[in-house]
């Protein structure tokens, strides 16, 4: 089958894209690389005047005095430049309703063109959305990404960017994405509990991990424990980054030479997985009920992993053993976690293990693709 990949923000249409090349596909994969991630794309839209030091200036200035963003619409060009490169596939398949981070209204001419020109469409409900926040906006969960927003309504500017999605340009895209899609696919438990029961929701596909490309290294403590946590600016809140690091303050008095913390911030994917190769724990979020991308290629490296791992998620496997360490958005409850892990290093270890065989088993990049090609075809 020919299959047109829109959208990339985690690795995951990349790795799907090299399953599906193992499998005899033909995929070819549109994206920005995800601003400073910079995920390899086939075809990339990412605005070039973002990368032209005055340019960049000029219209970020422009934006704050008129609120005009010039990027978006570069974006918008670029991708419009594409359609008659873009049509005579089998298989159209969007990362998000807002899978370029464009204007709305440009989003729809987009997706009008491309839906028009090719066959089946399906949707991956793998991010922020305008159901997924209106679903935690409804306070449902126990708890959300959300949170930090509506416990500080301060942060009024970090809040921003998830709840655009309830304005009504938002509200307008997504009933215009769901209204053509042939289906929408979960790729996590964060978003197939919002969906659940959705007319246009298909059976959750887990994250695709390419677990011949990382090597998995057996765990060895033979000093002190290396805790990595990796800091995104753009979620620094979602991501509960302000109490993970209040955990960690309180962790290096505590254990002082027992511990190693490593901290990154914006980098580069490739330099990212690189930075934490080293690392005993990974801590990855604290507002999700299952893994996301990070934390799961941390695990198929073999890290110990803090993340979501809630009962949803235990229940769904139907796991015997711990492969993550679930931690709450709550300070004590990750400052308690890490310390059972400082004094339990065996613990780290056969977590590392559990966690390998798990991405193993049900993330395995060629088995997932063909799922998704299954419930392509209607199989």
């Amino acid at each position: 089958m020919k299959i047109l990949l829109l959208g990339e923000y985690s690795r995951l249409h990349n790795s799907l894209k090299e399953g599906l090349i193992a499998l005899g596909h033909q995929v070819l994969l549109v994206g920005t690389g995800d601003d400073f991630k910079n995920f390899p794309v086939d075809r990339n839209v990412f605005p070039q005047s973002r990368q032209h030091f005055l340019k960049n200036k000029w219209w970020l200035f422009v934006y704050k005095l008129t609120g005009y963003n010039y990027f978006r619409k570069e974006t918008y060009k670029n991708l419009r430049r594409l359609l008659p490169e873009l049509k005579g596939f089998d298989i159209v398949q969007l990362i998000n309703e807002d899978a370029f981070l464009i204007d709305p209204e440009d989003e729809i001419k987009f997706f009008r063109s491309v839906f028009h020109q090719n066959n089946k469409i399906f949707l991956a409900a793998c991010g922020e959305d305008h159901h997924v926040i209106n679903y935690y906006n409804s306070g449902k969960m126990r708890y959300s990404i959300l949170d930090p927003f509506i416990d500080n309504p301060h942060l009024v500017n970090e809040a921003a960017f998830s709840y655009k999605y309830l304005q009504p340009a938002y509200h307008k895209l997504h009933s215009f994405v769901l209204k053509h899609i042939d289906g929408l696919i979960p790729t996590d438990l964060d978003y197939a509990i919002p969906y659940r029961n959705h007319p246009k929701a298909l059976p959750m596909i887990p994250n695709p991990i390419n677990t011949d490309r990382i090597k998995y290294t057996l765990m060895e403590i033979n000093g002190p424990i290396n805790i990595f946590f990796g800091i995104n600016r753009l979620s620094y809140y979602k991501k509960g980054s302000h109490l993970i690091l209040k955990a960690l303050e309180q962790l290096k008095k505590k254990y002082k030479n027992k511990i190693s913390i490593i901290i990154a911030e914006n980098l580069p994917y490739n330099t990212y997985i690189k930075k934490y190769r080293q690392a005993h724990i990974f801590i990855d979020q604290v507002y999700s009920y299952d893994q996301g991308y990070n934390a799961l290629e941390a695990m198929a490296q073999g890290k110990c992993v803090l993340t979501g791992a809630e009962k949803e998620f235990v229940d769904y496997y139907q796991l015997k053993e711990d492969v993550a360490v679930n931690i709450l958005p709550e300070v004590n409850d990750i400052v308690e976690k890490i310390a059972e892990l400082v004094e339990n290093p065996n613990r780290i270890v056969r977590l590392s293990q559990n966690a390998r065989q798990f991405v193993e088993k049900y993330h395995n990049y060629k088995q997932i693709a063909q799922k998704y090609v299954d419930v392509w075809t209607g199989k």
